[in-house]
């Protein structure tokens, strides 16, 4: 009987307890937003912080709420940004897609070494003894920090200089934040034109510690027929939005900082057949290698050509292809 009185009197305090839980949980829901949980579902899921937020829910939350743009998340595809978009019932504006570069080419074999570290491989820890073991102190240590804390396998370390992948690059930012000097940034995806030095010194300063350092001579400056590089402190800086990929300055620089594919390099040329001989290809060449008279057939003097698809953009007949 006592047992049966214990076994009522525990089951009525659970029921009793059940009760009080249920009518807790109706009077202290919160509410979910439906659209958190579909943006969240859309999210890769990588956690990384990229897009500034403390992580993928946060970001979800933010997005939902109208705090974040769509295309928020750097490691999600354009197909990811579109879905979140739909479910926003917005528009997913896609930006250029930028990548993390190593602005430096000091690897083991150009740049001199101040002195033999036998220290632990570390960037941070070689930093610390000297500004590191490289004799200029603005380059890459390559110990490959910025590579143990890489998620997405983007960065090798290839002669004491971290390399990074563009094509596996998310732009998370980890690598930027974990560099001691700095020598990561942010460049355009389809950018082919990089200034690789970080070093401000001037001139013999620069060249008694790196062969391939920015020497601050101007000679790219004094070339780029469209104002698009600048040496400001000693440095030259390339200006994305005008850049046209023309490569002179890679081609003109004497210590070969500027970083480009010169075999890449295309070249204009215009199909006969649809030229109306308008001249406004050979007005808006910077380096004068249209010719033609006009209502003529006009052609590209592949010497003088730079690549830099200013006449292709300009004629009005889309006659001129660069290849």
């Amino acid at each position: 009987m006592v047992i049966v009185s214990a076994a009522a009197v525990t089951g009525g305090i659970g029921v009793v307890c059940g009760v009080l839980l249920a009518v807790a949980a109706k009077l202290f829901a919160v509410e979910v937003d439906q659209k958190v949980i579909e943006v969240r579902n859309a999210l890769p899921g990588a956690n990384c912080g990229g897009c500034g937020f403390a992580g993928c829910d946060a970001l979800a939350n933010a997005i939902a709420a109208g705090k974040a743009p769509v295309n928020g998340c750097p490691v999600a595809n354009k197909q990811a940004h579109e879905k979140i978009a739909s479910i926003m019932g917005v528009t997913a504006d896609e930006s250029e897609k930028k990548v993390a570069h190593v602005m430096c080419q000091g690897c083991d074999t150009v740049a001199k070494q101040k002195y033999e570290y036998n220290g632990v491989p570390d960037c941070k820890a070689a930093a610390a003894v000297m500004g590191g073991n490289k004799s200029c102190d603005k380059g890459c240590l390559g110990f490959g920090n910025c590579k143990v804390v890489c998620a997405f396998d983007a960065i090798e370390i290839v002669d004491g200089l971290a390399v990074i992948d563009k094509d596996k690059c998310t732009s998370c930012g980890k690598c930027v934040e974990e560099c001691p000097k700095a020598v990561i940034e942010f460049v355009p995806y389809k950018n082919n034109v990089i200034v690789g030095c970080h070093n401000k010194d001037f001139g013999k300063a620069v060249k008694d510690v790196c062969s391939v350092g920015c020497i601050g001579c101007k000679i790219c400056e004094k070339n780029c027929a469209f104002d698009a590089i600048h040496v400001t402190d000693n440095l030259a800086k390339v200006d994305y939005d005008k850049c046209t990929h023309c490569m002179v300055c890679v081609e003109k620089c004497p210590t070969k900082a500027i970083q480009g594919d010169l075999l890449s390099r295309k070249k204009a040329n215009i199909v006969e057949e649809g030229c109306i001989g308008c001249t406004i290809c050979a007005k808006n060449c910077p380096v004068s290698a249209i010719e033609g008279e006009l209502k003529k057939t006009h052609k590209v003097d592949p010497d003088k050509c730079i690549g830099c698809g200013v006449c292709a953009t300009k004629c009005p007949k889309k006659t001129i292809e660069m290849k």
